[in-house]
């Protein structure tokens, strides 16, 4: 179901606009959030870290890597090696990011020195600096699709079409992400980095930059020194021709649905997903349940939709399916900014959360009232 209310100007996404005091004048920046009930006892259990599953899964991964990219390698200037970068792009460009992001919420190992080793290698996989990111995304966990707050919201409104798809191939994604990597090495942090990166956080920031860009280079001199882009398309490349899987599911996260809400049900989406997208994305598909219960690890999710799953909208049944309803808002969204994505909640749900931003809880009441679609 959607809903619609009058066309609205752009909004001003950045960190350091209008938008930002807007959002803090009317309570939405580090507000409560709906959360569906478990027992305590359960999320308890349901929270407990274990090394054993992220061992397994890290394993394979980098055995993967390991496998793909020294079969590329050997079989370089043969279409033999297609297949193999093909594998080790996904691997790369894709996998890095569900990494990257579990190992640093913490919750994929219980050691943690384990989860510290995965976020570095992650990091610098996916062109994020380890030290900035990581609180850009502890923000967008606070104030999830809060408008002048999250610093990490993918789908704008209107939505730039264009640039949306140019992200499956890393253009312009790993050209923004390469730049601000670049401008940490020269100690440079941006207005919209100091919005939530703490001061003294920085020099680590400017340090680890520094690391990623020591080793870029040292890729491209090696690049040069062989006269091949062997190099770079085990070292970076991959974050543009393996990037697709990442992107294709990370913009079923939040596309089309609300902004300014403080019920994760009304602005992230869970989608069924195959057991390979799932390996790639470590369970990220069931992203309400991920918003609402942060730290309970990758490996527990399915375990947790089961249990809160008729509290929450029904899921897409597949990423197809998934996609044919993102864009149709996405579309409508071009000339019509109000319009938004309102799932029907089932009968054993609760209603969703009343104390909701002025804009967005129009929405709700006119879906309830006039059943738009």
């Amino acid at each position: 179901m959607t809903a619609t209310i009058s066309p609205t100007a752009p909004r001003d996404y950045s960190l350091t606009g209008p938008e930002a005091r807007r959002a803090v004048d009317a309570g939405l920046a580090s507000a409560g959030w709906y959360h569906s009930d478990v027992p305590r006892k359960v999320m308890k259990q349901l929270m407990q870290r274990r090394d054993g599953p992220a061992l397994r899964d890290t394993a394979l991964w980098l055995g993967l890597l390991l496998l793909t990219g020294l079969g590329g390698a050997l079989t370089w200037d043969t279409w033999w090696a297609v297949p193999f970068f093909a594998v080790y792009g996904v691997l790369y460009g894709s996998a890095c990011d569900s990494r990257w992001h579990e190992c640093g919420h913490g919750t994929a190992f219980r050691t943690g020195w384990m989860n510290d080793v995965v976020y570095h290698i992650a990091s610098f996989m996916v062109m994020r600096n380890p030290v900035s990111w990581r609180w850009s995304h502890a923000r967008h966990h606070t104030d999830t699709i809060i408008v002048g707050r999250d610093p990490e919201i993918a789908h704008f409104r209107p939505p730039q079409m264009l640039m949306t798809a140019l992200h499956f191939i890393g253009i312009p994604d790993i050209w923004l992400h390469f730049r601000v990597i670049a401008r940490n090495a020269l100690g440079i942090i941006s207005a919209e980095e100091a919005e939530y990166l703490p001061d003294t956080e920085r020099a680590k920031a400017v340090f680890w930059a520094r690391v990623h860009m020591a080793v870029y280079a040292a890729a491209v001199a090696l690049a040069l020194a062989t006269w091949s882009v062997l190099p770079l398309m085990l070292i970076g490349g991959p974050r543009i021709y393996g990037a697709w899987h990442m992107v294709m599911t990370g913009l079923l996260q939040h596309g089309g649905l609300a902004e300014d809400v403080l019920d994760h049900r009304l602005n992230s989406r869970t989608v069924y997903m195959n057991p390979i997208s799932r390996w790639i994305y470590w369970n990220m598909n069931y992203h309400i349940e991920h918003h609402m219960f942060p730290m309970v690890p990758y490996h527990a999710l399915p375990q947790l939709h089961a249990l809160i799953k008729d509290d929450l909208p029904p899921p897409d049944p597949s990423i197809p399916h998934a996609y044919a309803t993102m864009l149709r808002a996405l579309w409508r969204q071009r000339t019509d900014p109000g319009y938004t994505i309102i799932r029907t909640l089932p009968a054993t749900a609760r209603p969703y959360r009343a104390d909701l931003h002025a804009v967005e809880i129009g929405r709700v009441r006119n879906q309830q009232t006039t059943g738009a679609a």
